[in-house]
């Protein structure tokens, strides 16, 4: 596929000499986090896999790169009336953290629903937080109202040049240490990553591919570009990139400047936080894991390239990143549940625990269902959850029940 041509920098809001200015300001105050190349992930993809670990940034988030950058150019005045920004996320954090380090009062305005753990970690990097509203439309019409009336300086997540120029920061030191990358891979929430991020793909006489990644049930950048109107709702696992309305500014220069945005399943994303933790040993929440879940999504699209994508925040709940990896253990076949009929009379567990003993499969759990069937009143319905070696291991069970004589049943996921 032809990339985009270049842009003369003049034309957009952010510009090479913008981002390396940034690098600069904010250099001594970030992580310059490594950029490794994944040799079990290529194997499984078909391209040569680089991964930019944004998750090791103190925060856990490349956010801290735009915040730190926008913090820097405050005059005296709006550094000692604060800042303040609508945000549940990384972003909340990022700039909670960089203010509080920098001695700049700020206040975080967050919908109500907020889990815990996020006011939690923001409050302990200094931040004030409130909570208004039920959604987030409500709590960032709150910020702006405190903006008008107490004169703080608003921070937005991903609209503005100061914060766009920052995030870009990441491409530059990918780009340092591997210049011969061919593509970027790069997830999409507003927009304010890959906009600077493809910037620095396209200065320079780089021509870099620059691909964007949205969850199929957070499209907004997608049907912005690609003038469509599929629905942005849903409970996604990467909710740090579901955004319903990206920015202006990152939409002219997504638009400009992007070759293409893939959009992909919630499955992929469970698949790629899973495999990330087993293969790389490294937490990444559902958003950081978006580059990784096209690759999966789209291999021949990427086979033989040279790519790169950034893991862009690590901030996942761990009940949530337990279920995740449950999942996968399922999808496997290495973890499942077998839904069995019994005549319900003395022995008949033991019968059917023996078969799984000669197969050499661990039972978890037994669940026994005697009154909500459709069996007549001498059956039984037992659910076993059980873990084997792998998909073919499950199977050998499977058939060994079946050659006894028992009615068997794979319980299967979404």
């Amino acid at each position: 596929m032809a990339t985009k041509t270049v842009i003369a920098s003049a034309q957009l809001p952010v510009t090479m000499d913008d981002i390396r200015t940034a690098h600069g300001r904010i250099a001594d105050a970030i992580v310059r986090t490594p950029i490794l190349v994944s040799r079990t992930l290529s194997d499984l993809t078909g391209a040569t896999v680089y991964l930019k670990f944004e998750n090791l940034q103190f925060t856990a988030a490349y956010k801290e790169r735009g915040a730190l950058n926008t913090l820097l150019q405050l005059d005296a005045e709006a550094r000692s009336k604060g800042v303040i920004a609508a945000s549940a996320g990384n972003h909340a954090q990022g700039l909670a953290y960089h203010a509080t380090r920098l001695g700049i009062p700020s206040t975080i305005v967050m919908p109500k629903n907020t889990p815990t753990v996020k006011i939690t970690q923001t409050e302990g990097h200094g931040a004030t937080v409130i909570l208004e509203g039920e959604t987030f439309d409500a709590a960032h019409a709150h910020a702006r109202k405190l903006e008008a009336e107490h004169g703080y300086t608003f921070i937005h997540p991903f609209d503005d040049a100061r914060i766009i120029a920052g995030q870009g920061t990441a491409a530059i030191e990918m780009l340092e240490d591997v210049p011969d990358l061919d593509a970027l891979v790069i997830p999409i929430g507003g927009g304010g990553l890959i906009s600077g991020c493809a910037v620095v793909a396209k200065s320079e006489g780089r021509n870099l591919e620059v691909i964007g990644v949205e969850a199929e049930l957070y499209p907004s950048m997608y049907n912005r570009i690609h003038h469509t109107d599929m629905p942005c709702a849903g409970d996604t696992l990467a909710e740090g990139i579901a955004v319903k309305e990206p920015g202006a500014i990152t939409s002219g220069m997504v638009e400009a400047l992007v070759d293409d945005i893939v959009l992909v399943s919630e499955r992929r994303l469970e698949e790629a936080v899973s495999l990330l933790l087993q293969i790389e040993k490294t937490v990444v929440e559902g958003a950081g894991a978006a580059g990784l879940s096209a690759l999966l999504s789209e291999p021949e699209r990427f086979k033989g390239k040279k790519v790169g994508t950034i893991l862009c925040g690590g901030n996942i709940d761990t009940r949530l990143l337990a279920n995740v990896l449950l999942r996968d253990l399922a999808r496997s076949g290495r973890l499942a549940r077998l839904r069995i009929v019994l005549q319900d009379r003395p022995g008949a567990l033991f019968n059917v625990a023996r078969i799984f003993h000669d197969q050499g499969v661990n039972i978890i759990e037994v669940y026994h269902q005697r009154v909500f069937t459709t069996l007549p009143a001498k059956g039984l319905i037992t659910d076993v959850e059980c873990e084997t070696r792998d998909r073919n291991h499950l199977d050998r069970l499977i058939v060994a029940l079946r050659r006894a004589q028992y009615e068997v049943s794979q319980v299967e996921l979404a």
